[in-house]
């Protein structure tokens, strides 16, 4: 009896080995994310996880030859929208937004997997994305998640993971006013202990006794999003772009131990050595060639190589969310105007990684999730296009409503547009 059950267990780890969900990606040209130069290697995906990057042969249940192709990470979006506005205009499709909640403002319980954007920038090899808030009343506030993009009403996410705020440019408020503003809210939320916000009552006191807190009606919510801020090291994304804002929110880096981030930063060439100095990454058009505002005077298409050259992280942003697979365009024309090829490539997947604290994606490396794309070719030309994007291991259908349109109307030529299905 003994022998009989052990021949059976024998069988079911045998057959379970050698029916296990493996893919094996081989002869590929690796952008890892992590290594400056490309190499030509073999991914073991098993399940979710990347097993193994090597040169040596390897068996799967599932094997494409990636010969002439490149595989990259998945590409991580650091500045979109994706799954909380589906169109701008129409303010019914927006959840970007509160009339209640200013700092504590989160995003997070309205993102939807279903949106029709998703399939779409996936299908360009976006695999996940930082969706953020619009800016509220207070020149700090909003926070934003982390979504994978893989289309699951089971969602993937890493909630409240970065906190927003803007200062000069679209804001008609005096520039000291938001400063001391700042700064205050940043006093207010060190002077904060955990034991003050052990119920909502004790929080209702503390604002209270807070002018500032008081005066802006901040919520137990908005309190509770402060003290993140500056006790758990939670990013923080300002959006400006004047040399001289830059400088001072340095300062205010400085005094509060802050985790920051700078958006938009058309100007930072002019204070490249502070920035580099303060170790703040940033997040930038490197297509704008020309000001938009006076607050962009020193806009110049060559500004990601020069910045690049003091050593500062780089991530990019697009102007609509909607198409933030075109971050890789403005990521090639960063190269084409000095900018090294792989720190273009670690701008849009391993950099965001390590900033935001993306646990085990945005590389591709033994142990990590297996967010891959196999492109045609090269990511950073616009004409290519995934052959393959995995995501947590997954092989992702690559259908989306632009496709089906296109197929709709070049399939059947024989019937009229309007009938065709």
């Amino acid at each position: 009896m003994f022998i009989k059950l052990f021949k059976t267990f024998f069988l079911l780890i045998f057959v379970g080995t050698l029916y296990s969900d493996t893919t094996l990606i081989k002869n590929a040209t690796i952008y890892d994310g992590v290594k400056n130069i490309p190499f030509v290697g073999n991914i073991l995906i098993e399940n979710e996880i990347i097993k193994r990057v090597s040169s040596a042969n390897m068996q799967a249940d599932f094997v494409i030859d990636a010969s002439g192709m490149i595989v990259t990470p998945g590409i991580i979006g650091t500045d979109t929208n994706i799954g909380i506005v589906e169109i701008g205009a129409l303010s019914v499709t927006r959840d970007d937004s509160s009339e209640i909640y200013t700092i504590g403002f989160s995003i997070h319980d309205a993102f939807n997997p279903k949106s029709t954007l998703i399939p779409w920038n996936r299908s360009n090899g976006v695999t996940s994305a930082l969706s953020l808030p619009l800016g509220t009343s207070s020149p700090i506030g909003g926070l934003g998640s982390y979504f994978l993009l893989d289309g699951e009403l089971d969602i993937t996410s890493n909630k409240d993971v970065v906190m927003i705020g803007n200062v000069g440019g679209s804001s008609n408020k005096s520039r000291a006013e938001t400063f001391a503003v700042m700064d205050d809210l940043l006093s207010f939320a060190s002077s904060i202990n955990a034991r003050d916000l052990s119920n909502d009552a004790d929080i209702a006191d503390l604002i209270e006794a807070s002018p500032i807190a008081d005066f802006m009606e901040l919520h137990p919510r908005d309190v509770k999003a402060l003290f993140k801020l500056i006790n758990d090291n939670l990013p923080l994304i300002i959006s400006t772009h004047r040399a001289s804002d830059i400088l001072k929110l340095i300062e205010l880096k400085e005094k509060y131990n802050l985790n920051l981030i700078i958006k938009g930063a058309q100007d930072a060439s002019l204070v490249a050595s502070q920035i580099a100095e303060s170790n703040i990454p940033l997040i930038i058009n490197p297509i704008n060639n020309i000001p938009e505002s006076f607050d962009e005077l020193a806009s110049n298409i060559q500004m990601a190589s020069r910045l690049e050259k003091k050593g500062i992280n780089l991530m990019f942003n697009t102007p609509r969310s909607h198409n933030f697979h075109l971050v890789r365009q403005g990521a090639g024309v960063a190269v084409a105007n000095g900018m090294s090829y792989e720190a273009a490539i670690k701008g849009i997947t391993s950099t965001p990684a390590n900033v935001f604290n993306i646990d085990q994606r945005g590389e591709i490396k033994a142990g990590y999730f297996a967010d891959i794309v196999i492109w045609d070719a090269d990511p950073l030309e616009p004409s290519s296009m995934p052959e393959y994007v995995f995501i947590n291991g997954k092989n992702i259908d690559l259908t989306s409503r632009s496709s089906r349109l296109r197929d709709r109307y070049t399939t059947q030529p024989e019937k009229p547009n309007t009938y065709r299905n």
